[in-house]
């Protein structure tokens, strides 16, 4: 038998690889813009750190983490999420001591055991951003805009901004006993889940994805906050109206990890299956201080990079930029030799060019062209050899000019200055 991909894995082949490639691009220009440094944490780390700082009662950690002992009789977990790495290191490197906030991101892959469905693996990639050090609702504001700028700018425009405020510790346990008397009657035709979250974590009963339709006289966590919390939510929004992003409030929205304090979001789109979240983030104010470090407020946000490439892709947008600015079609040995020189010719003036490797007929090389979505198919014959031409032909209306040899690349560059809109990236 050959060997196969784990389940819940995937090869990332050639053919989606630039749609990959323009997603990371675009967000290390973006945090580039925003001022947020890479960092880069390892794929393991101690599973406490992970029970700790993600929360016990978490499906994480409940149920999803990959867990082992080392050689060295530890236990360790393949990173689940990104901000607890990133948190360990900001303390274990005194990141602390600097007098601005801590601006990071990261690109990488995560690792959970859940069950696999539309844009979602065992091993999937996140980029994520961590704004540790100041408790400014700005700041909020601000991870939320990057978001909201990294999907318009890959092209996804359909995206939407959900918000809510999940209070302190404090505000929580005040509501616990409001959420309860309304659960109570409910919880003999709750999935199991839920009935086990009423016993330790009642809040996040309201993240069920499958009882979503039995919470609608629920009470809302906005009607509980303080007068901080209040004071933080509405600074938030009034930041957000300012930049003109537009949000809507879910007051039921409360994300699935233990750690979030006051803003807590998401970012929605339509098309990837039953699941519709594909981003998302809030604060984490206590965190620091849980894993070890001095007592500073954090705010973050880390989206699915799996969801957005199967988004751009769903949408037929043509993210991955695989057009050809040229393909050279060649027949005769003499004619083939001269395709060599100038192919190379072509790629050190900036184009995207290619050849064919397989000695096929002129009819075949032409469809290669079309199939390879090139703009122009540049096509050299032994006789077109020996009078120093060579003809180019426009794929897109079939026109066909005869071009000297020497001036291929020049014609070609002119072309584009004419038409700057049309060069492939």
């Amino acid at each position: 038998m050959g060997f196969q991909r784990p389940p819940g894995t995937q090869d990332i082949l050639p053919g989606s690889a630039g749609d990959w490639q323009l997603v990371e691009a675009t967000a290390r220009e973006l945090c580039r813009r925003f001022n947020y440094r890479e960092i880069r944490t390892p794929i393991f780390e101690a599973t406490e750190l992970f029970r700790r700082g993600v929360g016990e009662t978490t499906d994480i950690v409940e149920k999803e983490m990959y867990t082992f002992e080392d050689r060295g009789g530890r236990s360790i977990t393949l990173r689940p999420e990104g901000t607890a790495g990133v948190v360990r290191a900001y303390v274990e490197n005194k990141l602390y001591g600097e007098p601005d906030p801590a601006k990071l991101y990261y690109i990488g892959p995560m690792f959970r055991y859940e069950r696999a469905q539309a844009g979602r693996y065992r091993q999937f990639h996140q980029f994520g951003v961590e704004a540790i050090g100041s408790a400014d609702p700005a700041l909020d504001a601000e991870v939320i805009a990057l978001g909201w700028m990294f999907y318009r700018e890959i092209g996804l425009e359909g995206v939407r901004v959900e918000i809510n405020s999940v209070g302190t510790p404090a505000v929580r346990a005040a509501f616990r006993g409001r959420l309860l008397e309304f659960l109570e009657p409910l919880k003999d035709r709750l999935c199991e889940d839920c009935r086990k979250r009423m016993e330790r974590n009642p809040l996040r009963v309201l993240d069920c994805k499958v009882d979503q339709d039995k919470f609608g006289g629920a009470p809302s966590i906005l009607d509980s906050l303080d007068g901080e919390c209040r004071e933080h939510f509405e600074a938030v929004q009034g930041h957000l109206q300012a930049m003109d992003i537009p949000f809507t409030i879910n007051p039921r929205l409360v994300r699935g990890l233990d750690y979030y304090t006051h803003t807590a979001f998401e970012y929605k789109a339509e098309g990837i299956g039953a699941i519709d979240a594909i981003g998302g983030g809030g604060r984490y104010n206590g965190l620091v201080r849980e894993i070890g470090g001095p007592d500073q407020p954090g705010v973050g946000l880390g989206i699915g990079l799996e969801r957005t490439v199967l988004l751009l892709q769903k949408l037929r947008q043509d993210a991955s930029r695989a057009a050809l600015d040229v393909y050279l079609v060649s027949q005769g040995e003499a004619a083939e030799r001269e395709t060599v020189r100038l192919l190379h010719r072509l790629r050190q003036a900036g184009f995207k060019a290619d050849r064919d490797y397989a000695r096929r007929s002129m009819k075949a090389q032409l469809k290669a062209a079309d199939r390879l979505k090139a703009r122009y198919a540049a096509i050299l014959g032994d006789d077109e050899l020996s009078r120093g031409e060579i003809a180019l032909k426009e794929m897109a209306s079939g026109e066909q000019r005869t071009v000297r040899l020497e001036e291929l690349v020049h014609h070609l560059t002119e072309l584009d200055r004419s038409h700057p809109e049309t060069r492939t990236e």
